[in-house]
């Protein structure tokens, strides 16, 4: 056999294969570029716009397009609604990506260990995800956000503690699928550790659909976010999109525009983060490589 026909039988990497597929998704693409717009207009607009989000520049409730300097108007204290669009997105998206990164650490930790070692550890550990499955997340959330009073972080800390159940049971289902394949238990007879086989060769092996996961839980946490911050729970220091729906919610048949432009972001920041959790899913789905 020529060497151009071993290179044409040459088997593609998993990676390489999987990224082939994401770039043929087109929602998915225009979803990365949608959110590369919006982390740039959040990290540079300020510098090119600049503005005090908190600074009470014009009258209240100044209307989109009447004043140049306030394409989108004001709000109810006469702050310029652009300045905090711009501001404000750093600490949603802030507050999305911790909160999702603790959600991750606490579900496939606990559920790592539930799927591999069974027994009463998986009991011990699926009990304790049911408890906490079965609680309100939102009333919950709120709960642990007052009594660690409002902040950025308190509120990240709140919607990892309430978020990681789902991510504990897929985690699991993936260990209890995997660690009866052909090498780990090749692993387990040359002698290697528990811990080795948990997260060197159990765990890259589990990891797409676990990603996946993690991209879709980051547009939940910004909901949640601002949710927290429609209800008054959001930290009145810094400027988010949920605190400028929240701070205005009472105006808004008044003046639709400080709740609308804001809402806007956060919808299109969550359907941005969406279409490539969906585009990540159709790449790592084998079924979908073989077309």
């Amino acid at each position: 056999m020529s060497d151009q026909s071993v290179t044409e039988f040459k088997a593609e990497s998993p990676a390489l294969e999987a990224w082939r597929m994401f770039r043929r998704n087109i929602p998915a693409v225009i979803g990365v570029i949608m959110l590369m717009v919006i982390v740039g207009a959040t990290l540079y607009g300020t510098f090119l716009y600049g503005g005090d989000p908190f600074e009470i520049v014009w009258a209240p409730h100044e209307p989109p397009g009447v004043t140049p300097e306030f394409p989108l108007g004001t709000d109810y204290l006469g702050r310029n609604i652009v300045a905090g669009m711009l501001t404000g997105g750093g600490p949603t998206l802030a507050v999305g990506l911790a909160a999702a990164a603790l959600t991750m650490v606490i579900g496939i930790s606990l559920g790592a260990l539930a799927g591999y070692y069974g027994g009463w550890v998986d009991n011990l550990l699926m009990r304790i995800t049911e408890f906490f499955q079965v609680l309100p997340a939102l009333l919950f959330a709120m709960v642990l956000v007052t009594l660690l009073s409002p902040s950025l972080w308190t509120i990240a800390l709140a919607i990892g503690v309430v978020s990681w159940p789902q991510t504990a049971r897929l985690t699991r289902a993936e260990f209890l699928k995997i660690k009866e394949l052909e090498y780990v238990t090749a692993a387990r007879a040359i002698g290697a550790r528990n811990k080795r086989i948990i997260w060197k060769v159990i765990l890259p092996n589990a990891a797409p659909p676990l990603i996946v996961s993690a991209t879709l839980t980051i547009g939940v946490a910004i909901l949640f976010e601002a949710g927290l911050s429609f209800l008054g729970l959001g930290d009145p220091n810094v400027m988010s999109w949920g605190l400028m729906i929240g701070a205005n919610r009472e105006y808004i048949l008044d003046a639709w525009w400080p709740v609308t432009f804001p809402g806007l972001a956060i919808f299109f920041t969550v359907f941005a983060v969406s279409l490539i959790g969906d585009g990540l899913n159709d790449a790592f789905n084998p079924k979908l490589r073989e077309r």
